[in-house]
């Protein structure tokens, strides 16, 4: 792997995106899916992860049957498709789109560092689910307040400090 990943959009390389890529992330990820699948990556993380095999199955465990058919890799397009059915299903999972990669991220190996933040960021969605994940972090719950009308009307009453 370089140490400069080029930027999609402009082709021109931005060496403060592979700063941002953690080598040690990687192997807390690659513990967390080998773990959690059974299977192995492989010597090249990316390159384990780039056929959509592993992922789809990683979602599949993580919620049975989200992902109805794994392709077997063959062609280009069985990978991409795999890529594909993995990121509907993570965002059906709760992962928020705007951490979630592009699968060029993946297939043309364009964004190391964006796959990695979805891959923490499923992380996290997982260990909110109750699942036992070391890495990332548990997303807090939504707290819903309730005002009595009476709170609400004497709250009017209040001159706000942007007068």
């Amino acid at each position: 792997m370089s140490s400069v990943s080029p930027c999609p959009a402009d082709g021109v390389p931005h060496p403060q995106l592979a700063q941002k890529y953690d080598p040690q992330r990687e192997r807390e990820l690659r513990t967390w899916i080998e773990g959690t699948t059974g299977r192995r990556i492989g010597d090249s993380f990316m390159d384990g992860l780039k056929d959509g095999v592993i992922l789809c199955e990683l979602i599949n465990k993580l919620q049975p049957g989200s992902v109805q058919k794994v392709n077997e890799p063959i062609q280009n397009w069985h990978k991409l498709e795999n890529i594909g059915n993995f990121l509907r299903a993570i965002t059906r999972y709760g992962v928020k789109p705007h951490d979630i990669f592009e699968a060029n991220d993946l297939f043309e190996n364009t964004n190391h560092t964006q796959v990695q933040s979805t891959l923490i960021a499923l992380a996290s969605q997982a260990k909110t689910k109750g699942n036992n994940v070391t890495l990332g972090v548990k997303y807090a719950e939504k707290q819903q307040r309730r005002f009595q009308p009476e709170k609400l009307r004497e709250g009017r009453n209040i001159i706000g400090l942007q007068v």
